[in-house]
């Protein structure tokens, strides 16, 4: 089975092209059910419907979560699934096993008083200050992941149209924009860019010794700038980009384009962004509605 695993993992590596961290989940996963297995005397290709359920009451045991037991189920399935395909087993057991409901926690959203304070820079005088208007103002713009955003080259930016060519998920390439306040802030950051820059890079975001900018450099740089504001609640780096969708949805943006801009293969991915819509509609209802 070791081997059959490390097969695997290649694959959806080379030629489906899942991202590092899904690859790096599901070797984990795979390797608790192997040795899940071996414990118990399991032959993976023979095993039963009932052999599974045990295998995640055990999960359920150490305290994990329905959302983590979720993705070892995803994991498996996957696996299984590139089994049959190698016609190493008949059927692939783990499509009659379902995944357990997770209650979706809505992410959380700035309001627009809080992106005013967010972005209420003060007149730039220093490379960091730059850097870090620069970084906040193509964020909220494009919605891009953090990972896409430190990933931007300068070959990638086309200032005659406002936009941005991005490598997202799957290595899958989309066109996102960005509008003056983004463009302006760009502008900027790029003057004094070369003043950044040790050696050559193509790279857009240098961090303060010169490098290529990593993504938690740019979490660092975000948090930064929120404890300057004092923002009463957290904000992660994600914020940002659920910000972005929630509002291009709440100024009358079509769902599908949200979907495309993000970069979503699914658009039940981002439906759930229609609810945080409906909540400020309510409110805005109540608010503004005479006759309540």
């Amino acid at each position: 089975m070791t081997t059959l695993i490390e097969e695997y993992l290649n694959y959806i590596k080379n030629i489906r092209s899942y991202s590092d961290n899904t690859i790096s989940g599901y070797q984990n996963e795979l390797a608790k059910f192997q040795n899940y297995l071996e414990e118990h005397c399991i032959d993976f290709k023979k095993i039963t419907k009932d052999e599974i359920w045990e295998y995640l009451k055990y999960l359920d045991t150490l305290k994990y979560s329905n959302t983590s037991i979720s993705r070892h189920i995803s994991a498996l399935r996957s696996f299984y699934n590139y089994l049959k395909q190698k016609e190493i087993i008949e059927n692939n057991i783990f499509k009659t096993i379902r995944n357990p409901k997770i209650k979706r926690k809505l992410p959380n959203v700035l309001n627009y008083e809080e992106i005013h304070e967010l972005f209420e820079f003060k007149e730039c005088n220093t490379l960091k200050e730059y850097l870090t208007r620069a970084l906040f103002e193509l964020f909220y713009a494009t919605g891009l992941r953090i990972s896409e955003l430190v990933s931007i080259k300068l070959e990638d930016i086309n200032f005659s149209e406002q936009s941005l060519r991005v490598l997202g998920k799957g290595k899958k390439m989309r066109i996102v924009y960005f509008g003056e306040y983004a463009r302006d802030a760009l502008t900027d950051y790029l003057s004094i860019r070369k003043t950044l820059q040790k050696k050559p890079t193509d790279y857009l975001f240098l961090n303060l010794h010169g490098n290529p900018m990593n993504r938690r450099t740019a979490e660092e740089i975000i948090y930064k700038r929120v404890e300057e504001v004092s923002l009463n609640h957290h904000i992660s780096a994600h914020t940002l980009r659920h910000t972005f969708a929630t509002h291009m949805l709440e100024n009358g943006a079509d769902i599908r384009t949200v979907q495309e801009l993000l970069g979503h293969e699914k658009l039940s991915t981002t439906q759930i962004y229609t609810h945080l819509t409906s909540d400020y509609l309510r409110q805005e209802y109540f608010k503004k509605m005479p006759r309540k």
